[in-house]
């Protein structure tokens, strides 16, 4: 009997299984059907992992409703846990820890803390449970589930593709006027409630392929470069469309920091970065918004809203100067310390006043010490990838981080996707590459017979 064969046997074999369990018991069923897919996901755990926070982190199910009813996080989420389980057993002897792993744990356990000793337990626990381990233990899988450097050459094409799909959706939207905040301010999903319904929040989602489409721009073939400059054209006119400031702030920071890393002289990076910044701003038309437009004269309103708030957050760190008021408090506890009240809530649109109103002094402490260390492994991988052909991938996860800590100023990112998936990134090329060099240099050591 020949191999193929016995492969249609076994896989007319397995369906009859499955039939037979559905027609009895239908969770019966399911559970049979990954028994068999097991194999598949321990196999490629790591893409599994990368899908579920691509689906988390874009949210390509609000974004495209149809792909709701297939439940697709909840099923990665299950498969990344499996893949991951059995991974990390069969490689326990092998895992590298790592020091900005420390400063995670370290931070993560004072955020916990900061729920126990939060105003609302049941908002900060329903947060941390929910969203925020998620993301910790991701950063874990995405820093151990590579084995090979040719894993992570691939993170940026599916990255980019996803940001473009973003990007398209929110041009779309914004021709046909759907969704829009303000007559002029593009979101996606906000009928349903989604994350992307927020201006700012869709700006923030594309802040990251922008740094890796930028990067790209300035290495290997002229193709490539060509393709990666019309990703960041799409990329940036999605960020244009929904008029965030803090979105410009990002990319302008992106054009400074790689005109910086490519040019010799300190000048031209400032003069670029200026002029990136006036070029988007005019271009975004933030002057035709409602807040923070041409018609408010002095401080506009949006941006009193933001120094009101961030008042707020202060106010909060003061009066709980270690544990802040919890995880996810700020929303709730903003008629309590805002010296302004115009009748409702208003968020803190900001990571570092985030991090210091929900989690104090002492977590915005451990929140810099992390952000510090995760800046010292990504320029000490710039220096070692120079001339590498992932040189590109380090200067996208540099741009990416400095991005974060400029536009994270105006955005609301302490406890998002994005700083932490740069993390793991950082930390998963920190050790293959290291992994290289050790043996290219034990090589060259070890003479010839």
């Amino acid at each position: 009997m020949s191999d193929t064969q016995r492969h249609c046997i076994a896989a007319m074999i397995a369906i009859l299984v499955v039939s037979l369990g559905m027609y009895l018991q239908g969770i019966l069923a399911l559970a049979l059907c990954f028994l068999f897919v097991l194999p598949v996901i321990i196999r490629n755990a790591y893409f599994v992992c990368v899908w579920f926070i691509f689906f988390s982190y874009f949210r390509l199910h609000e974004a495209i409703p149809v792909l709701m009813a297939f439940k697709i996080p909840q099923l990665l989420a299950l498969a990344s846990l499996a893949g991951l389980g059995w991974q990390l057993w069969m490689m326990r002897g092998q895992l590298v820890w790592h020091q900005v792993h420390t400063m995670l744990c370290v931070f993560s356990f004072w955020v916990l803390i900061s729920c126990f000793m939060a105003t609302n337990k049941g908002l900060a626990f329903g947060s941390f449970n929910s969203t925020y381990i998620k993301i910790v233990i991701m950063v874990f899988a995405i820093s151990w589930l590579p084995t090979n450097l040719n894993q992570l050459r691939q993170f940026p094409f599916w990255l980019l593709l996803c940001g473009i799909l973003i990007a398209a959706i929110a041009l779309d939207n914004k021709a046909n006027g759907i969704g829009l905040v303000e007559g002029t301010r593009v979101t996606i999903g906000r009928n349903i409630g989604s994350m992307l319904g927020d201006p700012n929040d869709l700006a923030l989602v594309l802040q990251f392929p922008v740094s890796f489409a930028l990067a790209y721009c300035f290495s290997g073939s002229k193709f490539r470069r060509v393709l990666s400059a019309i990703c960041f054209v799409i990329l940036v006119l999605g960020v244009l469309a929904t008029q965030s400031r803090g979105g410009l702030l990002g990319i302008a920071a992106g054009v400074f920091t790689m005109t910086l890393i490519r040019s010799k002289n300190l000048l031209l990076p400032g003069i670029m970065g200026v002029m990136s910044l006036g070029v988007l701003v005019v271009a975004a038309g933030i002057s035709d918004r409602s807040s923070g437009g041409a018609a408010e004269e002095g401080v506009d309103a949006s941006a009193m809203g933001r120094v009101y708030a961030w008042v707020a957050a202060f106010r909060m760190a003061v009066s709980n100067p270690f544990t802040g008021v919890g995880l996810n408090n700020f929303y709730v506890n903003y008629y309590f310390y805002s010296p302004h009240w115009d009748g409702k809530n208003h968020a803190v649109h900001s990571t570092w006043f985030q991090i210091l109103g929900e989690t104090g002094f002492a977590g915005l402490a451990l929140f810099v010490l992390l952000l510090v260390s995760a800046l010292r492994v990504s320029h000490q991988l710039l220096k070692r990838l120079k001339g590498h052909d992932l040189q590109p991938f380090s200067e996208g996860l540099w741009l990416g981080t400095i991005s974060f800590c400029v536009g994270g100023t105006f955005l609301t990112q302490g406890f998002t996707w994005p700083l932490y998936i740069l993390i793991g990134l950082l930390m998963a090329l920190d050790r293959l590459t290291g992994e290289d060099e050790h043996v290219s240099r034990h090589t060259q050591k070890t003479p010839v017979p």
